[in-house]
């Protein structure tokens, strides 16, 4: 199919695949080592690229390095309930090279959404992208639909939504593979069981959040500022806060059920609809436009926290540029992420009560 061409489904090799019977281990200090079961020995060197490799970044949020009566290092998965020999970090190796000390990372700043899909196949697979309408969201609904995927465009403006789905086809012609959904505030009801009876007959899921980080305490007396003491980029940030420390404790609350949340940054010079609130961020977006990434680019750490092969089954962390980054301190506070939950839901039930009296 032409589309699966345009996406480079034919080109599916990877250099650090393992050849059969070799597995990838990590010692207690960080270092990946490779075990060849068939002859029964270890070794440092990756069996096909032959590079030595380290774990990047301390382990996910739940996770817990342990050794066993053999000396053996195992991880346990508190937040789960099960253990594993295999280090959740392997996902975020870097190369050791002790004549260049540099890294480099397989994806940047500069990559694309497409770029992250190229070579897989979504086909049988269901996609829900809130906003997909436009920007962002737009973008990543156009890349999975060109991979295969069956395409839900959540959106509240269902014109907006249809004209999306046209561009999206001129593209690729298989409407099949793309259908809307209006998003309406009563959705706040509908619960993840639900959507997953809906598509029974779907193979699988691919569930995520775009939302984004910032620096900053959070203070709840002040989430709703009077209009005096209302500024636009402290507002925003705050609510950049909220985003990361929503996430993690939905992924604290929905990981046992096999659900994960991370929460995803997508890039530092976006350029977006904030500028309307002051003429001085208007000058300031105008004068750093040519210098912005593409809404495709901006996708693309959505699409990568979606889609990883490498993340599966990971959650609660957080991404930039692709890349794994720890956040401010508050925004990893579990105490402050359970008391916005907490406050979340009580203005959920205000709110509904308020509107059935």
């Amino acid at each position: 199919m032409a589309a699966l061409r345009y996406a480079g489904l034919d080109d599916t090799d990877s250099e650090d695949e393992l050849p059969p019977g070799w597995e990838e281990r990590t010692t207690k200090d960080g270092w990946v080592y490779y075990a060849n079961h068939t002859e029964e020995k270890t070794q440092w060197e990756h069996p096909k690229t032959g590079k030595r490799k380290r774990v990047a970044g301390d382990l996910p949020y739940g996770w817990e390095q342990e050794t066993d009566e053999n000396g053996q290092v195992f991880f346990v998965d508190h937040i789960n309930k099960r253990t594993t020999y295999v280090d959740p970090r392997l996902a975020f190796t870097v190369d050791d090279n002790p004549t260049k000390p540099t890294t480099q990372q397989r994806y940047d700043g500069s990559t694309t959404a497409m770029e992250i899909l190229q070579g897989r196949d979504f086909t049988g697979k269901v996609v829900v992208v809130t906003g997909a309408n436009s920007g962002i969201g737009f973008e990543t609904a156009k890349s999975f639909a060109l991979h295969g995927a069956h395409v839900i465009l959540a959106c509240r403006n269902m014109a907006r939504a249809s004209e999306a789905v046209s561009r999206i086809l001129e593209e690729w012609g298989s409407e099949s593979l793309l259908s809307l959904r209006e998003w309406t505030r009563s959705d706040a009801e509908i619960s993840l069981d639900g959507i997953g009876e809906q598509y029974a007959g779907e193979t699988s899921w691919e569930r995520f959040t775009d939302i984004n980080d910032s620096l900053g305490k959070l203070d709840f007396s002040r989430l709703s500022p009077s209009k005096n003491d209302y500024w636009a980029m402290l507002a925003y940030n705050r609510s950049k806060l909220c985003n990361v420390l929503f996430s993690n404790e939905l992924h604290r609350r929905l990981s046992p059920r096999g659900v994960t949340s991370n929460a995803v940054h997508p890039g530092n010079m976006m350029y977006s609809n904030i500028h309307r609130s002051w003429w001085m961020y208007t000058l300031l977006f105008t004068l750093a436009r040519p210098f912005t990434k593409s809404m495709q680019q901006g996708a693309a750490t959505t699409v990568y926290c979606a889609a990883a092969p490498e993340l599966e089954g990971l959650g609660g962390m957080y991404f930039n540029n692709c890349c794994r980054c720890m956040p401010s301190p508050e925004a990893q506070s579990e105490e402050t992420a359970r008391a916005l939950w907490a406050l979340s839901e009580r203005l959920i039930q205000e709110r509904l009560g308020s509107q059935s009296g």
